[in-house]
């Protein structure tokens, strides 16, 4: 048996497993997300919510952290500080979490020598450590569904950037079908006895999004303000009440 919750050994050969990385989320705050325009918001919220939903079912270990939260970017998102209402985000002034101590510090304790890593902006926040934890001799993957950066452009080079330095870049849910691995393991994909919120299945039935005709709203919701075009829409992009715009329209539906 592996060390996380009971569920079964899964083999490495170089991928990764619950029981071979550490999850680390960097500045998911509101002032870089409204500086976010190469992504859609909501899907980012998502994606990093249901990652985080992810770790905790695997007893994945998850380091966060912030920066500036009083004088620039504002505390972590309520939707992470509610997956994990206990633990407290590592406060920088840094822009590179690399150059934090406390940061490197709560890496090296896991012990593992993979970072599944995800950050707001994908060009410095993202970027930095990244190169940096490498040269350390980590293996870094990040998570760009959960980045974002000022521009397409921004966040394109910072992706190539790392994946010169030795980065592998994955999604929220490859990442979670990488511990899975095998669905006879019902013990994370039904949550076994554990709360129905932590079966896999219910983790990513609620991150789908369907924009097209707004029947369905993904599960982490944001304020609504009102919308000038008509109907109402959060304040980072779901739109209720009206067809949205071409430019709105996305799908998320596996």
């Amino acid at each position: 048996m592996g060390q996380n919750n009971g569920t079964s050994k899964r083999s490495e050969k170089g991928l990764l497993t619950p029981d071979n990385c550490v999850v680390a989320l960097i500045d998911h705050q509101p002032q870089m997300l409204f500086g976010t325009s190469n992504f859609d918001r909501q899907a980012i919220i998502n994606s990093t919510v249901a990652l985080g939903k992810a770790a905790r079912v695997f007893d994945v270990p998850v380091v966060l952290t912030t920066v500036e939260t009083k004088s620039f970017s504002g505390n972590l998102w309520p939707q992470i500080r509610s997956v994990f209402p206990g633990q407290q985000p590592i406060e920088r002034s840094s822009m590179n979490s690399w150059d934090d101590k406390n940061f490197v510090a709560a890496i090296e304790k896991t012990g593992r020598k993979k970072i599944v890593l995800a950050g707001l902006w994908t060009e410095t926040c993202v970027a930095l450590p990244t190169v940096q934890a490498i040269h350390d001799g980590y293996e870094v993957y990040v998570v760009e569904d959960c980045c974002g950066d000022v521009s397409q452009l921004a966040h394109d080079n910072a992706m190539r950037r790392v994946v010169q330095a030795g980065a592998k870049p994955v999604t929220a849910l490859s990442v979670t079908l990488e511990w899975q691995r095998d669905w006879a393991n019902r013990d994370t994909y039904d949550a076994g006895n554990g709360p129905r919120e932590d079966a896999l299945w219910r983790i990513w039935y609620r991150r789908r999004i369907c924009l097209h005709d707004g029947s369905r709203r993904s599960g982490y919701e944001v304020p609504r303000i009102r919308d000038p075009h008509g109907g109402t829409r959060t304040q980072i992009g779901l739109v209720e009440g009206r067809r949205p715009l071409p430019s709105e329209q996305q799908r998320f539906c596996y």
